[in-house]
């Protein structure tokens, strides 16, 4: 008599989600987007652009404002001539530092543009979804 092995099956949510997920990244996405997700999306789009930018801005204006400092404080600074390295250690200190107060500016600026680029789509979407 020949004996059959039973079928055993172990389901997991939390795989069978993770299943999902991998695959939902190789498949095309999907054309009906729900209509407050796209809300979402460009909401966030706008947002996302505006803090990049300035974040690259503070960063590069922090380096540079460090840079600055490195010079008139250190070593490097005596190598290049004391007058020499103060007078070019102040000048990138001063323009890291307007790099670093010109972040909050242009992050307003660019969320304002934005925001008045994407408006119309905005309005449209908004009143769909109240009514």
């Amino acid at each position: 008599m020949e004996r059959k092995e039973p079928f055993q099956y172990t389901y997991s949510a939390k795989t069978q989600e993770e299943i999902k997920a991998i695959r939902k990244k190789y498949t095309a996405p999907e054309q009906n987007e729900d209509k407050m997700e796209t809300l979402r999306r460009l909401d966030g789009a706008v947002t996302q652009k505006a803090t990049t930018v300035s974040l690259i801005f503070g960063i590069l204006g922090a380096l540079i404002l460090g840079t600055g400092m490195s010079l008139i404080l250190t070593d490097v600074g005596q190598a290049l001539g004391t007058a020499f390295a103060a007078a070019l250690g102040m000048g990138l200190g001063i323009v890291g530092i307007l790099l670093v107060c010109l972040a909050y500016p242009v992050y307003n600026r660019i969320l304002t543009k934005e925001r008045k680029k994407i408006a119309p789509e905005i309005i449209r979407l908004t009143d769909e979804l109240i009514r």
